[in-house]
Order: C-alpha cells, then sequence, then structure tokens
C-alpha cells in the first residue's frame, strides 16, 4: 500500500505548478468604500473592525486613506485613480506636433519622389519641360 504526503499526493507526483500570469491590483468602487466606512461608524466595539478587515480581506490603512478622503469630500476620489505622473500639457501638445511634423515630412518626400519620376518619364517620352523651354527662349 502507497502512503500519501500531507498536501495528499504520492510520493514521486509532481506538485501542481500553476502560477498565476500577472496579478492584479484590487479596485474598490466609491458605495463599497462608503459601505465599508459607514458600517465601521456604526459599528460599537474594538473587535468589530478587526472581523470586518478580515471578512474583507482589508488593511487598516485602506481604512485610513478611505476616511481622508471622506473628509476632504472627494467622493470622486473614492473611485480607483490612474497611477503614475500627471501628463503634462505642454508634452503632450509637443509630442502630438512632432507626430505630424513627422508625417508631413513623409508626405513631402513621396511627393518629391512621384515628381523626380515624372521628370525622368517626361525625358525618357521627350516631353520637353515648359520650364525649361521659357528659360532657354529668354
Amino acid at each position: 500500500m502507497m502512503s500519501q504526503n500531507s498536501n495528499g499526493k504520492k510520493p514521486g507526483e509532481n506538485p501542481d505548478t500553476e502560477v498565476v500570469a500577472k496579478a492584479q491590483r484590487r479596485q474598490y468602487t466609491a458605495e463599497y468604500k462608503l459601505r465599508i466606512l459607514r458600517e465601521l461608524d456604526n459599528s460599537e466595539g474594538t473587535g468589530e473592525t478587526g472581523a470586518l478587515l478580515r471578512r474583507e480581506g482589508l488593511y487598516s490603512s485602506h481604512l485610513t486613506n478611505w476616511r481622508r478622503q471622506r473628509e476632504r469630500g472627494e467622493l470622486e476620489g473614492l473611485g480607483p485613480q490612474k497611477r503614475g505622473p500627471k501628463a503634462d500639457p505642454q508634452a503632450v501638445e509637443l509630442a502630438k506636433l512632432q507626430r505630424e511634423n513627422d508625417r508631413l515630412r513623409e508626405r513631402l518626400r513621396k511627393a518629391e519622389l512621384i515628381i523626380d519620376v515624372q521628370k525622368k518619364v517626361a525625358q525618357i517620352f521627350g516631353v520637353a519641360d515648359e520650364t525649361n523651354n521659357l528659360d532657354a527662349a529668354q
């Protein structure tokens, strides 16, 4: 008879090696945050706070931040916030203008290439360039 390990596997079996692709940051809605804060405001004992934190899987720092936001009246701030530095409006405008400049330069390059090809085709077929004839006549 074969024995089993404490994890329920037979000796020699490979353990589960499932790896989550990427952990996702938890985000809480404003309604959820306000509901939790109201529930804490209505609680009567200190043990209830710990029980609530365990039940909801929260940290006390969540409550501290949410209370500060509520006191400042930032109801829209209670929703998820974008992380990272704020975009500088001048930098955004500069990047937009640089992209447009690059696009226009590429169009100009293509137009000049087409004009050069048209000149060469005209020379091959003997079609005189009107500007050259006018210059020569003067």
